[in-house]
């Protein structure tokens, strides 16, 4: 189906895309759209903000994750019974897996699923330049639409005149408005981007950035240029999964979720679902035990950040290894890996007790990044599916994991640019831990791999 969309991209990293994705959103949504959000990009942050701005879940695009015909898919699929679609870019519009192609970028994105590009400049140092800037952008990538800009940062309404005459009498590119900066609706950082949606306090601050969208921003503008997608977000070649046998009794899978564990893709829970599992959300920092289930999924977070309150629940602690210890399926990314260690080193060098399914620590140190695509392969067969299985994802940690004593691993991970990055997965009897954060649709034999492998376990798991 064609559906008024735009893909609201940066000029690079830092511009406010995400704020002023945000206020669009919060402003259509105050004009009575139902606004569906998407996010490009391997991000989990953005999308819990566009959830809480729009009502309704934000689904994560990726060139190279995912491909062009899954993305086309998850847009359709997702814009249903919406009115107009807001995808956020990542990075700058043309960065992406490649220095020299469009691959993994927002460009790419924006051309598989036919969005026009709304432009995002920073424009509090600036004025005339602004046209070189957008001029240079426009230019770049004929093939690609960009159809306004935007600019952030903007004191006041003389500043925006200028850039806007500027860049309209240049290249002839409406400039739809500008934002100014605020500090009460700001989002603070930290070392792995913004604050969550589950920790901010302050919901109040979404209807406050579509109030000031609609302030400063010509709405009317930006919905007309949002139709100006041309024709429908497909086509694409896509084999839909085989229909779960009904014989089947659903296979419980517990989701830790609070704000130590957070990160997840809306796609791999649902995934998840169609594979025949039933999601029973549970809390590893409130509640006293793990819930009675057939497999657990520990997602990646900000568990350094709560390791204190997390080594004093000491009945989760135990419950999680009880179960793992009694060949219970646990899963675990990133943060979730973290929390099976014997401990958690944080950032001031303090030592807190985790799970201790794995005898090693997960010492934090900002000195020390690991960022970037994965492609995983099963070295040897195990939960997630058979050895030579491949999925994607990517890293995004300042933790490695000091091994006590000898480790097995599951996986051989290569980047986006096949360099080898070395070993993944730590196994352990039918739990596997995983740096990288793995997306289920780039291989839907892994959800359906896991689901079986917890059905299998039920007598054991109970």
């Amino acid at each position: 189906m064609s559906i008024p969309r735009l893909l609201i991209a940066g000029t690079q990293s830092g511009v406010g895309k995400t704020t002023v994705s945000l206020a669009l959103m919060a402003a259509f949504r105050a004009r009575g759209r139902r606004v569906q959000p998407f996010k490009a990009g391997p991000d989990f942050i953005d999308p819990s903000h566009h959830k809480m701005a729009c009502g309704r879940v934000s689904r994560n695009l990726d060139g190279w994750m995912l491909g062009a015909d899954l993305n086309r898919k998850i847009v359709h699929d997702a814009v249903q019974d919406a009115d107009i679609a807001i995808i956020e870019g990542m990075m700058g519009l043309f960065d992406g897996a490649s220095a020299v192609s469009e691959h993994g970028s927002t460009a790419e994105i924006a051309k598989q699923v036919n969005a026009p590009v709304l432009l995002v400049v920073d424009g509090s140092a600036m004025a005339r330049s602004a046209a070189a800037l957008v001029s240079g952008y426009v230019q770049f990538d004929p093939d690609l639409e960009i159809v306004g800009v935007l600019f952030n940062r903007v004191r006041s309404e003389k500043h925006f005149h200028l850039l806007q005459e500027a860049v309209e009498s240049a290249i002839g590119m409406p400039a739809v408005g500008y934002l100014r900066p605020n500090d009460d609706v700001a989002i603070s950082d930290r070392h792995l981007g913004l604050r969550t949606a589950i920790e901010n306090d302050e919901v109040t601050l979404y209807a406050e950035l579509g109030r000031m969208a609609q302030e400063t921003v010509d709405m009317d503008l930006v919905e007309e240029l949002a139709r100006k997608c041309v024709g429908q977000v497909g086509p694409w070649a896509f084999s839909p999964e085989a229909p779960l046998d009904a014989a089947h009794e659903p296979v419980k899978i517990g989701v830790a979720y609070d704000p130590a564990f957070c990160f997840y893709y809306q796609d791999n829970l649902e995934l998840l679902q169609a594979a025949g599992g039933e999601i029973v959300w549970f809390s590893p920092l409130r509640d006293t035990v793990s819930p009675d289930v057939d497999m657990l999924y520990l997602g990646g977070g900000y568990p350094e950040l709560y390791a204190e309150d997390l080594e004093k629940n000491n009945g989760m602690r135990h419950s999680i290894q009880a179960f793992a210890g009694r060949g219970g399926v646990v899963f675990a990314e990133c943060g979730g890996l973290m929390y099976l260690a014997q401990g958690i080193k944080d950032f001031e060098g303090r030592v807190f007790e985790m799970v201790g399914v794995f005898s090693g620590i997960a010492s934090m140190d900002r000195q020390t990044m690991t960022l970037g695509y994965r492609e995983v392969q099963l070295t040897r067969s195990c939960i997630l599916g058979e050895a030579g299985t491949t999925v994607r994802g990517h890293e995004f940690h300042y933790s490695t994991y000091d091994a006590c004593d000898a480790v097995e691993c599951a996986c051989q991970v290569t980047d986006a640019g096949s360099e080898a990055r070395g070993q993944d997965g730590l196994v352990r009897n039918n739990v596997l831990a995983l740096y990288t954060h793995v997306h289920f649709a780039s291989q839907p034999s892994v959800p359906r791999s896991l689901v079986q492998a917890a059905r299998a376990r039920k007598p054991l798991a109970h």
